[in-house]
């Protein structure tokens, strides 16, 4: 399996046309992937802990709305895909293994609006079987990509491995959708697909050296996923650029697949 990095976006994603990675994550399975995984770990930059846990649910997932300011109705949107306890139990053991333990379990924890929204666009029918892991926002990029790189052999085991964030999130400094991208998310969003593509990936397991960084975050829990998702695809993985669009004049909803090498 080849792991991903998705933007999910706010949870107007859901049903506004005009966002472009709406129309994106709903051709998930007719246009980028038409395997159907056996289950799906997902890496969501809404779930920050001190070390790394996972859901560990027997049964249906419980949606967990965790956003403020929407209409009603957003609070009603359901999710209901399965636990995957054998997947959980499972990064439990290559995490321990790996020494990132003592891996943490939470068996009342649903799935985040970083997990069920692309989730819910790109797989409707819920009944693929999904574990959440969190991101431990005290650690490194460096650590996050380690960390998936112990997670690697679920690829062969028919998981599918999705870092579920942004590529830049400033919330504080948003603007119009149709407004002027400024120079420090552009430069910054550009910098990480150069360097992905041309497969420079200790500059990005190093980003937090570059211009721009706390600007573009300034808490990183929504770039860790994307380490994650490249360090599960496995030493000389080549990156993918699968989509790219903005909102907010500073979102930008870069999308990466990480195919391993051959």
């Amino acid at each position: 399996m080849d792991t991903f990095f998705i933007a999910h976006g706010a949870v107007n994603v859901v049903v506004d046309e005009t966002v472009p990675v709406r129309s994106f994550l709903q051709s998930w399975k007719s246009d980028t992937m038409q395997e159907t995984p056996k289950a799906i770990l997902i890496v969501s930059g809404h779930w920050d802990t001190d070390a790394p846990t996972v859901n560990l649910v027997h049964g249906t997932n419980d949606t967990i709305h965790d956003f403020n300011g929407f209409p009603e109705f957003f609070y009603q949107l359901k999710y209901p895909a399965p636990g995957a306890p054998h997947v959980a139990q499972r990064v439990k053991d290559l995490l321990d293994t790996a020494g990132f333990g003592p891996v943490k379990e939470d068996k009342a924890r649903g799935l985040d609006h970083g997990a069920w929204i692309p989730l819910k666009l790109m797989y409707p029918d819920a009944n693929i079987p999904v574990c959440e892991l969190s991101v431990q926002t005290g650690k490194s990029a460096e650590y996050h990509y380690k960390l998936g790189s112990a997670l690697a052999p679920l690829r062969d085991e028919g998981v599918l491995i999705i870092g579920s964030g942004h590529v830049t999130h400033n919330l504080k400094d948003r603007g119009p959708n149709d407004g002027p991208t400024p120079k420090w998310a552009s430069d910054f969003d550009t910098w990480v697909k150069d360097s992905l593509l041309n497969g420079r990936y200790d500059e990005v397991n190093n980003c937090e050296k570059v211009q721009g960084y706390k600007m573009n975050h300034p808490k990183p829990d929504h770039l860790f996923p994307l380490h994650v998702a490249l360090g599960a695809a496995g030493n000389g993985a080549k990156a993918t650029l699968i989509h790219h669009s903005w909102t907010d004049s500073v979102i930008s909803y870069a999308s990466y697949r990480f195919t391993a090498a051959q």
